[in-house]
């Protein structure tokens, strides 16, 4: 079942824009990243952070000394080490052993920080727990922050489960529960002023 509620608290609220915000850096660094390597960088995430993933180059085989090969939508990630291809002089060793080394240390320069939606659900009260067992999803559209969760919250059950010392499912603040036609609405009121 799931249960939809919705909090105008100013702390609340702003969270939830940290996280957008954070996951909007992601998104501007990894551009700026793919601008060094010559590629769009794959958008990853896993189940419990968002990160940069490869680089979309070329399929040639020449890339093949410094990078992996393509995944099946054209992405490479970089090796961690150069695959120097058989016969190749030592001098010209030396040349692809630095030259990857550049390569590596620009990657590491530049690359962004991974982004953990569950720190921030954490620092909203959230039992992590729960939201990777029965899921939920946030958003924040004009001062009011939106949640669909897969179980319920309830800030009398959650402060006498505390007072007790037994596990909760966490309280969010000021949250309300709203009907599932609001949070409907909020959704592409969302939808449409991103676009």
């Amino acid at each position: 079942m799931q249960h939809h509620y919705k909090s105008t608290a100013p702390a609340t609220v702003a969270i939830v824009q940290e996280l957008f915000q954070a996951r909007a850096e992601l998104r501007a660094k990894s551009a700026k990243l793919g601008e060094l390597f010559g590629g769009e960088i794959a958008p990853m995430h896993d189940i419990t952070s968002h990160f940069a993933g490869g680089v979309k180059l070329s399929a040639d085989t020449a890339l093949d000394v410094h990078w992996r090969r393509p995944d099946e939508w054209g992405y490479r990630d970089l090796r961690s080490k150069p695959v120097i291809p058989k016969g190749t002089e030592k001098k010209d060793r030396a040349a692809i052993r630095s030259e990857h080394e550049r390569l590596l240390t620009l990657w590491r320069e530049n690359y962004p920080a991974r982004v953990s939606p569950h720190d921030y659900w954490d620092r909203l009260g959230v039992n992590t727990g729960n939201l990777m067992l029965c899921g939920g999803a946030l958003f924040e559209h004009k001062g009011t922050a939106y949640f669909l969760l897969g179980f319920s919250i309830d800030e009398a059950d959650h402060l006498a489960k505390v007072a007790a010392g037994k596990p909760t499912s966490g309280w969010i603040e000021g949250a309300v529960e709203i009907l599932p036609s609001e949070y409907a609405a909020a959704v592409e009121a969302f939808k449409g002023a991103q676009s």
